[in-house]
């Protein structure tokens, strides 16, 4: 399994914290601690990267694996949804609660691309349910 995963983690954790060091919350709170939480969101959106990266290098995904990453997908999605409706309810105010500048949208963003990331999978995971295929295949071409 080991030539499977082949993901360098320094290909999520430097941009991470580079745009973590750039765009973090203006709140009161110490300015480690508002690049840490910075930091996290930013890896969080990114952080199934490497675990769809060995899926994809080993075509075929087995079904405990598949129905994890598929209810991580629905999850993410779920909380991107929420976070936009929050939006959309408070006419914007809740941007300003979280800050000013950069951050609120850098937030928002995150959970978007999070959600897309696992989209493609989910795709693929709804389409072999519905083929009756108990063991998920993977394209190369995903992710």
């Amino acid at each position: 399994m080991d030539d499977k995963d082949n993901f360098k983690s320094y290909y999520v954790l430097v941009p991470c914290a580079v745009l973590s060091l750039l765009i973090h919350p203006t709140t009161q709170h110490h300015i480690l601690n508002r690049i840490f939480w910075a930091f996290c969101v930013y890896l969080e959106a990114v952080s199934v990267l490497p675990q769809l990266r060995v899926m994809q290098n080993t075509k075929i995904v087995q079904p405990f694996t598949a129905h994890y990453v598929f209810a991580l997908g629905v999850a993410r999605f779920l909380s991107c949804a929420h976070w936009v409706l929050q939006v959309l309810d408070t006419h914007g105010r809740l941007l300003t609660a979280l800050g000013y500048g950069l951050w609120p949208s850098m937030v928002l963003l995150s959970e978007t691309v999070q959600t897309f990331i696992l989209a493609d999978f989910c795709y693929y995971y709804v389409k072999s349910l519905v083929g009756g295929q108990l063991v998920l295949r993977l394209p190369s071409g995903v992710v």
